[in-house]
């Protein structure tokens, strides 16, 4: 049997995904981190495989998401997605630290996220060391690029965009400070799986790839750790394929 329970962590509401009986055991995790206007609840199905296996589960909303939403529209939420993805990493860290002061947790941690999660996570490990294995669904490490794209994008499409270009640029210098693609050395070898779709046309798939290209030779000692897999026919959708590997991964680097 899998619990699932409600609850709160660092103020934050999540999903804690769990095995029978085994909620105050300490145990190896994994935080789940949810794409741009979905929430917790729609990933349920990862939170119960990985349960399955033996981990402890997380499932946070992120900021203005699932019941922290304001019911802000999406065309609006938009502007908020870099501080989103900011306050994400940060909370990542403040649950870690509660549950670590609970005793719930030990040294194998895991965070995977789609879409917007997955590029939280990439942020997540250029910050924490303490990060063990991630799994990329749809991400991007490449975030000063992606910022700039987002921007030229919403331009072209005659939305007005709510920054000064000196405003932007401040947002830029920040973002550089959690930009993977920039200090790659940050990564030290730990096991990373990156699933993305070619056909995908809201997080580009090339520079996730072209990632992928500039650190493989870090990993020629270990290449077990290091799996990119490129779905052909993938649009911005996590395939069935891609979240059984997900749990496979984190199986193999975590239990």
């Amino acid at each position: 049997m899998i619990e699932i329970h409600h609850e709160s962590i660092s103020n934050i509401p999540v999903l804690h995904v769990v095995k029978e009986g085994r909620k105050n055991a300490k145990l190896p995790i994994v935080f789940f981190l949810h794409g741009f206007t979905s929430a917790k609840e729609h990933n349920l199905h990862f939170g119960y495989l990985l349960a399955e296996k033996g981990f402890r589960v997380i499932l946070p909303d992120a900021k203005l998401h699932g019941e922290r939403s304001d019911g802000r529209h999406p065309e609006k939420l938009i502007f908020e997605f870099w501080n989103i993805v900011l306050q994400s990493i940060r909370e990542l860290n403040d649950m870690k630290e509660e549950l670590s002061q609970k005793d719930l947790i030990n040294s194998r941690i895991g965070v995977v996220g789609t879409s917007m999660g997955g590029i939280t996570m990439f942020g997540g490990l250029a910050r924490y060391d303490w990060i063990k294995a991630g799994v990329s669904l749809m991400g991007s490490p490449s975030y000063e690029k992606l910022a700039r794209a987002q921007i030229e994008s919403l331009e072209k499409a005659e939305m007005t965009i709510p920054f000064s270009n000196k405003e932007l640029d401040g947002i830029y210098a920040e973002l550089r400070k959690y930009d993977l693609s920039l200090q790659p050395e940050g990564l030290a070898g730990r096991p990373l799986l990156i699933w993305h779709g070619k056909k995908d046309k809201v997080v580009p798939f090339q520079p996730t790839s072209d990632f992928y290209q500039k650190i493989k030779a870090d990993y020629e000692k270990r290449p077990e750790r290091l799996y990119f897999l490129a779905d052909n026919n993938a649009e911005h959708k996590v395939t069935r394929e891609a979240f059984l590997k997900t749990v496979d991964w984190f199986s193999e680097f975590l239990l």
